[in-house]
C-alpha cells in the first residue's frame, strides 16, 4: 500500500500549477504578461524559435574573434533529435545552421504566407527528422518554459439566459403535450427539468476553436494604444510596439466565433471592459494524436468527408443564452485545430498533393471558407519532399513564391557521419581504430556525395598542388573541413587571409547543391558494417592499409562512386600527419638553448664579419663569422638552402630587426625582445626544422625499432637506458597529446618506421 500511495503522490506532483488552477482570468494573465512578456506574448512562430534554442542552446563558435566570421557555429542537436526518441536523427553542422536560420527568420516575423518544405533524397532521414521535431515540440509546449496560451470564454448562464429557462421548458412540454396528448405529470416534469438545469455549472465555457492568443480579444483598432498603456515604463514596450517580431499582435484578427461572441456580448453589456471580463486564458496543449495543435498527414491518409466541425451541445447552450441561433455559429474546420499550431505533410504525393493544392488559397490569403464563414488560418505549414516530387506541384507557378525549400541532404559533416556509426554500432568501435582512420572512412563516404569541382574553392586556392601532403587536387578534403567549421592550420598565411566572410559563405552555400547523390545514409551504414566486420580484430587495430584495401579490393565495386584519387590523397594526408605526430612526440624541447641561439643571430646580423660584440640580450661575446651565421641559418632554413637564399634571409632579418623589432616593438612599445614578431617567426622556423630531422638518428638504429616493438614486455628492460627513455617519452607523448592507446601508439610508430615515411616526405 505504501508503494501505491507513493506512486499516486508522484502523479500528483507531476501535475502543473496550470492544470490545478484551471482557466486564468484575462486581467491576471495580463499581469503575468507584464512580468514575463517574452513567454506570455508569443505566437506559434515565436514558440517554434524558442523551442529550437531550448534544446540546442546558443551554440559554440570556434573562431569568435575572427573579423571574417560568418557565425557558422556548432549546435549540439542531441537533445532535439537523438535523446529520448525511437529513431534518432543526426543533423550535421550545415543542416543545423539552416534550421536555426529558419527559426530566426520565423521569429523576426518573416513567416507569413509560406509553406516550408524540407527537401532531400531518399535515405536522408527527412521523415525521421520531422517526426522527432514535432514530438519534441509537443514535449516543449508541455513544459513551464514552453507553455503557450489560448482563449476560452466563460459566460454566466444566469446572467445571460437564466430567466428564460422555465419558460423554455414550459413551451417545450406544451408542444409535446399537443403532439402526444396531455402529459399527466407536466408540472412535476417541468420541475425535474429545472432542477436538472440548475444542477449544471454556473458557467458555460466556450473554447476558441482556433486557439487564438488572448491578446487578440482586444479590438484591433485599440491594440496599439492598449499595449502602450499596458507596458508603460517597461523595457519591453518599444520592442512590442516596433519590432517586426510582434507585428502579429496588431495585424491578426480574432477568429469569427470570438468576434461574434465579443459583439453579441457588447450588445447586451454595452461596455467593452465588461465583455473582456468574460475572457479567460488557459494553456494550449498540443496533441498530435488528437490533431490538436499538430496535424500530420501521410500520403495514404484519405481526405476527411466531414469538412465542417461543430459542437451541437455547446451550440444549444450559446443559442439559449443569446436567444438567437445565428448570432454565434460555433462551426469550424480542421484547419482551426492547427491554427497557431503546426500543419505538416509527410511527402508531397498521392492524397498529400490534394492537400498541398488545398493549401494554396489558405497560404495566399490566410483565410479558409467554412460554409459561409471566413476562418483565419495562421499556422506553421511544414512538409518533407523528395526532389523528384516537385513535378507534383509544378502546375501551380503562383505557388512557387509561397514555398521555401530547406535542404536536408545526406550528411556532409564528417564528425556527424562518425557519430551515426557510433550510435548504431556502439561507441566501443573507436577502440578498434587507430586515430583518424574512422574519420577517414567517413571522408570516403562523404566524398561520394560531393561535387568534384567547386567554383568557390578554385577561386580561393590558386594552386591546389601546394597542399598535396594535406589535400586532394580537387580540394574536397579541405572543403570537408570547412563544412565541419574547422579552418586547417596548414593553410598558409595568404590563403588564410583570403578566406573572407564572403568567400566562406560562398563555400557553405555550395553545400545546398551537394548531398543528393552518392552513398545514402542507409548505404553508408551497410558499408561500414561490412568494413568493420572484415577487419575488427582483438590483436590488431584497423589502420589505413585496411581502409584502402577494403575499397580497392574487398568492395571494389564501391570505387565507382568514389572520386578518383581520393583514397591516395587520404593516405598521403594520413601518412604526413602521423609522421608529424611521431616527430612532435619524440622531440625534446630545450627552449633555453633555442632562445639563446635565436637572440644571438638577431643581434649578430647587425655587424660585419670579424666583429666581436657583446650581445645585450644574452650577455655573451659573439665572434661574427660566416660559419657561425651559416650554422644557425641551416637550423632556421634547412640544410639544403642555397647560399644566395641564406644571404637574402639574413638581410631581411636585419631589416626587420632594425625597422620594427628594436625601434618599434622594444623601444617604443616596451616589449621584451622575445615577445617581438621577429623572434616568434624565427622560433617557429627553428623548431620546425629541428622536428623535421628528429627521427633521422633513430631510423638508423635497429634497436630503436625493436624497443618500440617490445615496449610493455619484459624484453624492453634489456635495452640500454637511453633507448628506453626515448621510446617511453615517445609513447607517452602520443597517448597524452594525440589520444592514442599504448597499443595504438606502438602500432603507429611501427607503421611510420616500416613505411619509411620520413624519407618519403624528406623533400616536402
Amino acid at each position: 500500500m505504501d508503494n501505491i500511495q507513493k506512486a499516486l503522490r508522484q502523479i500528483n506532483r507531476s501535475i502543473t500549477d496550470w492544470d490545478r488552477q484551471g482557466p486564468l482570468h484575462f486581467e491576471e494573465f495580463l499581469h503575468l504578461a507584464t512580468v514575463r512578456p517574452q513567454k506570455f506574448v508569443r505566437n506559434i512562430f515565436q514558440a517554434f524559435h524558442d523551442m529550437i534554442f531550448y534544446y540546442l542552446g546558443e551554440g559554440s563558435d570556434e573562431y569568435p574573434n575572427d573579423p571574417e566570421s560568418i557565425h557558422f557555429v556548432h549546435y549540439d542537436c542531441s537533445k532535439l533529435f537523438v535523446e529520448d526518441v525511437d529513431h534518432p536523427f543526426f543533423a550535421d553542422r550545415l543542416f543545423s545552421n539552416r534550421l536555426v536560420d529558419l527559426a530566426e527568420s520565423l521569429k523576426r516575423g518573416a513567416q507569413q504566407n509560406k509553406i516550408y518544405i524540407f527537401e532531400g533524397p531518399p535515405g536522408s532521414g527527412k521523415s525521421t527528422f520531422l517526426n522527432n521535431l514535432l514530438m519534441k515540440f509537443e514535449k516543449y509546449i508541455a513544459t513551464a518554459d514552453g507553455t503557450v496560451f489560448e482563449t476560452v470564454w466563460r459566460l454566466n448562464r444566469y446572467q445571460f439566459g437564466g430567466k428564460f429557462i422555465e419558460n423554455e421548458a414550459t413551451t417545450l412540454l406544451e408542444t409535446l403535450s399537443h403532439l402526444t396528448g396531455a402529459l399527466p405529470n407536466a408540472e412535476k416534469t417541468i420541475q425535474q427539468i429545472n432542477r436538472s438545469l440548475d444542477s449544471q455549472d454556473e458557467f458555460v465555457e466556450i473554447p476558441c476553436p482556433s486557439h487564438d492568443h488572448p491578446i487578440l480579444m482586444i479590438p484591433k483598432p485599440s491594440r496599439r494604444s492598449f499595449c502602450e498603456e499596458l507596458f508603460k515604463g517597461h523595457e519591453f514596450r518599444e520592442k512590442i510596439l516596433n519590432d517586426k517580431e510582434f507585428d502579429w499582435i496588431f495585424r491578426d484578427t480574432r477568429c469569427t466565433i470570438c468576434h461574434s461572441l465579443f459583439h453579441s456580448l457588447l450588445n447586451k453589456l454595452r461596455d467593452p471592459e465588461e465583455v473582456l471580463r468574460n475572457v479567460y486564458v488557459r494553456p494550449f496543449y498540443y496533441n498530435r494524436r488528437l490533431g490538436e495543435g499538430i496535424s500530420v498527414f501521410t500520403p495514404g491518409d484519405k481526405p476527411l468527408k466531414e469538412t465542417i466541425l461543430s459542437n451541437d451541445q455547446l451550440q444549444n447552450q450559446i443559442n439559449r443564452m443569446f436567444r438567437d441561433s445565428n448570432l454565434v455559429r460555433y462551426i469550424y474546420s480542421r484547419f482551426a485545430k492547427t491554427n497557431n499550431g503546426i500543419y505538416a505533410l509527410m511527402d508531397i504525393k498521392s492524397h498529400n498533393v490534394e492537400r498541398m493544392i488545398e493549401l494554396h488559397n489558405i497560404i495566399s490569403e490566410g483565410l479558409h471558407k467554412v460554409d459561409d464563414i471566413e476562418e483565419n488560418v495562421n499556422s506553421l505549414f511544414l512538409a518533407v519532399m523528395n526532389p523528384e516530387d516537385r513535378k507534383n506541384i509544378a502546375d501551380f507557378p503562383s505557388f512557387s513564391d509561397r514555398i521555401e525549400y530547406i535542404k536536408i541532404p545526406y550528411v556532409l559533416d564528417l564528425n556527424t557521419e562518425v557519430e551515426i556509426y557510433r550510435n548504431i554500432f556502439g561507441r566501443h568501435i573507436d577502440d578498434s581504430f587507430l586515430p583518424r582512420v574512422l574519420h577517414n572512412f567517413a571522408r570516403v563516404i562523404i566524398s561520394s556525395r560531393m561535387r568534384q569541382h567547386s567554383d568557390a574553392m578554385v577561386e580561393w586556392i590558386d594552386y591546389p598542388t601546394k597542399y598535396r601532403q594535406y589535400c586532394d587536387d580537387n580540394l574536397q578534403l579541405l572543403k570537408m573541413e570547412i563544412y565541419t567549421g574547422h579552418i586547417p592550420k596548414w593553410l598558409n598565411e595568404d590563403d588564410r587571409k583570403k578566406l573572407t566572410a564572403k568567400r566562406r559563405r560562398r563555400i557553405i552555400k555550395e553545400s545546398e547543391t551537394e548531398g543528393e547523390k552518392g552513398f545514402s545514409g542507409r548505404d553508408s551504414i551497410k558499408i561500414f558494417n561490412d568494413f568493420y566486420s572484415n577487419y575488427v580484430r582483438k590483436d590488431k587495430m584497423i589502420n589505413m592499409a585496411d581502409l584502402c584495401n577494403f575499397f580497392t579490393k574487398v568492395r571494389k565495386s564501391l570505387s565507382d562512386q568514389i572520386p578518383s584519387g581520393i583514397l591516395d590523397s587520404l593516405l598521403r594526408m594520413y601518412n604526413y600527419t602521423v609522421l608529424q605526430e611521431v616527430k612532435e612526440s619524440l622531440y625534446y624541447y630545450n627552449e633555453a638553448q633555442i632562445a639563446r641561439e635565436i637572440l644571438n643571430y638577431m643581434f649578430a646580423v647587425n655587424f660585419e664579419i670579424g666583429a666581436r660584440p657583446k650581445n645585450q640580450y644574452t650577455g655573451e661575446t659573439i665572434e661574427i663569422t660566416e660559419t657561425f651565421l651559416e650554422g644557425i641559418e641551416k637550423k632556421l632554413l634547412g640544410g639544403k638552402t642555397e647560399s644566395s637564399d641564406r644571404l637574402a634571409f639574413r638581410r631581411d632579418t636585419q631589416r626587420e630587426y632594425t625597422a620594427r623589432a628594436l625601434t618599434q616593438e622594444v623601444m617604443s612599445e616596451g616589449k621584451n625582445i622575445q615577445d617581438t614578431e621577429l623572434f616568434h617567426a624565427l622560433h617557429e622556423r627553428y623548431v620546425h626544422n629541428l622536428k623535421d630531422k628528429v627521427l633521422d638518428p633513430f631510423l638508423e638504429n635497429e634497436n630503436f625499432r625493436n624497443a618500440i616493438k617490445d615496449f610493455g614486455r619484459d624484453n624492453f628492460k634489456t635495452y640500454d637506458r637511453k633507448i628506453r627513455d626515448d621510446v617511453t617519452f615517445l609513447i607517452n607523448n602520443l597517448c597524452t597529446k594525440y589520444h592514442y592507446t599504448r597499443y595504438g601508439a606502438k602500432e603507429v610508430c611501427m607503421y611510420v618506421i616500416d613505411s619509411n615515411l620520413a624519407k618519403t616526405f624528406s623533400s616536402k
